[in-house]
């Protein structure tokens, strides 16, 4: 990361030639001779630690709406509904044929079932997450609202370290731009270890994600949480970061290089895929916080809406 902000500085100066992505010497991942730790797959995992740990944290403060063992319910089922939503979103959204295409080399044929062959929506993994959080607030008979909230603070985390690693494994990059910071990156099919480019400078849209829909989501968000008596108008914290989210990804995929097999498609309607996806969800947010301020504070948020 170094390197990269070395080569941004160069390239502000006014030097002539981009910055390459390949000379950044970055790595896919961490080599334990037996096989490759990728960052992507440490992406995930990070994320999902940092969402246990610290929902374990915000358990402890007053107006909790759950127990340890709620937590340990939405650990499992958000994770699996991360994998299995995200997977079947992206294959429902954007790669229908993979419902069908059992061309996959190796074991395993069945392209929908090969994760490690990429491929993940963002709102399917939301809907995989809405209904496992659906699912342990129905078993355990607590306010959905209120477990949605304290879920969303932590899911910025996640999506600030997938999409470093995005920009770690050099896919997802963005249109070609005239920026100072523009980067040449590997973007015609290679073989591992080599590097095809067609030499288009491009914005490095992976790091406008990070920090748009990660970073400062996050802040935001754990400021709301720890700094103001959001916790106690249900539906609030997540009303901001479903508004939060769509906002950033639609902004952010005019940055973004479509997948090339919805390129005419965003050519014909105007707006990628990605973008048409967010409107309803943005849409859904601004009517959840509308409600959540509509409605007086619960619990001790009425008389100490300002405690942490």
């Amino acid at each position: 990361m170094l390197s990269l902000l070395a080569a941004s500085g160069i390239a502000a100066s006014g030097a002539a030639d981009p910055i390459y992505w390949k000379d950044l010497g970055l790595v896919e991942g961490i080599d334990l001779g037996f096989f490759t730790l990728r960052f992507y797959s440490l992406a995930y995992l990070g994320g999902i630690l940092f969402a246990y740990w610290h929902l374990t944290k915000m358990i402890k403060a007053p107006g909790a709406p759950m127990a340890q063992r709620h937590v340990d319910d939405l650990f499992f089922y958000c994770t699996l509904g991360v994998i299995l939503g995200g997977r079947l979103g992206y294959a429902a959204f954007y790669r229908p044929e993979l419902f069908t295409s059992f061309s996959g080399n190796g074991f395993v044929t069945w392209e929908l079932l090969r994760l490690w062959d990429g491929g993940m929506s963002f709102h399917g993994g939301v809907i995989g997450v809405l209904v496992a959080i659906a699912w342990v607030s129905l078993r355990g008979k607590l306010n959905f609202l209120r477990i949605a909230d304290y879920v969303a603070v932590n899911v910025p985390m996640g999506m600030l370290l997938g999409r470093l690693a995005n920009f770690n494994n050099g896919e997802l990059w963005g249109r070609a731009t005239d920026v100072p910071w523009g980067m040449v990156f590997c973007d015609l099919p290679s073989l591992p270890g080599e590097c095809q480019t067609t030499f288009a400078v491009r914005h490095p849209s992976q790091l406008y994600q990070a920090g748009l829909e990660g970073l400062l989501l996050l802040v935001i968000l754990l400021v709301l949480f720890w700094k103001t008596g959001a916790r106690y108008r249900p539906g609030l914290m997540v009303g901001v970061f479903t508004i939060g989210i769509g906002a950033a990804r639609f902004v952010n995929e005019f940055f973004r290089e479509p997948d090339a097999h919805l390129a005419q498609f965003a050519a014909t309607t105007g707006l990628s895929m990605g973008q048409w996806l967010t409107i309803p969800l943005i849409l859904l947010g601004l009517i959840v916080t509308l409600y959540a301020i509509s409605r007086g504070p619960i619990g001790s948020g009425g008389s100490k809406p300002g405690q942490a």
